[in-house]
């Protein structure tokens, strides 16, 4: 952690890390945009984010979900049989033959169900470190933070961190973030880089954590008309 801890030097003050989060968690309700009603499917509908939106996985899972939810149903369609479900979400072809291994190890050695360690997680095709700090945070309360493209440009650009990679960007997260707001800051931060400090042109002028964001080239609100 001591190589990590130096990354934040000359940034935001812990002090005003705490006053982001509280800020934060008083504007945003800490809830995924994915649809799901199980935690094996949030593991898929996590897995199947892969570059592409929450809006085309919520698409193609309305329609998979009522035929398939569990290992077992999944499996059953097999590759061929699950790619047009998941074809609106990008490389469906990679996708799909992950999911139905991911499924046949799930049945195989941890009797159908979604285990709660990283390890065992991670060990499933298709599901890297931010997919398994999802499922870990949001199917069963580990203070985990799942670093995504928009956590990590947030971070950095609020001066939080100042880190190259999203795996420094987790570290230093999990350092810096007050323990009452761990099991929700990569909500908060997703969220809020989401819908408003968005990537190329932050709302700034709504922000409601403007004041304390170390960002200097803040914009303003366009003018009508």
């Amino acid at each position: 952690m001591a190589a990590v801890v130096g990354q934040w030097s000359g940034t935001m003050t812990d002090a005003a890390v705490r006053k982001v989060l509280d800020v934060l968690s008083a504007h945003i309700v800490p809830k995924s945009d994915l649809v799901f009603a199980s935690p094996f499917e949030l593991l898929v509908a996590v897995a199947l984010s892969a570059h592409t939106t929450d809006r085309s996985v919520n698409a193609a899972t309305a329609q998979l979900f009522p035929i398939a939810n569990t290992p077992q149903k999944i499996l059953a369609l097999g590759v061929d049989g699950v790619k047009p479900f998941i074809r609106p979400v990008g490389l469906y072809n990679a996708k799909s033959k992950n999911l139905i291994e991911l499924c046949r190890i799930l049945i195989e050695s941890h009797g159908g169900d979604v285990p709660d360690s990283r390890e065992s997680l991670e060990a499933l095709p298709g599901v890297g470190r931010k997919t398994a700090n999802v499922v870990l945070n949001i199917a069963f309360g580990h203070p985990t933070i799942a670093v995504d493209t928009h956590i990590h440009r947030v971070a950095n650009r609020l001066g939080i961190a100042r880190t190259r990679t999203p795996e420094q960007t987790e570290q230093v997260l999990l350092a810096r973030t007050p323990k009452k707001h761990l099991l929700n800051a990569h909500h908060y931060l997703i969220l809020h880089g989401r819908y408003c400090c968005i990537a190329r042109r932050p709302e700034c002028w709504r922000c409601p954590v403007a004041r304390q964001c170390l960002f200097t080239p803040k914009t303003v609100k366009p003018v009508a008309g």
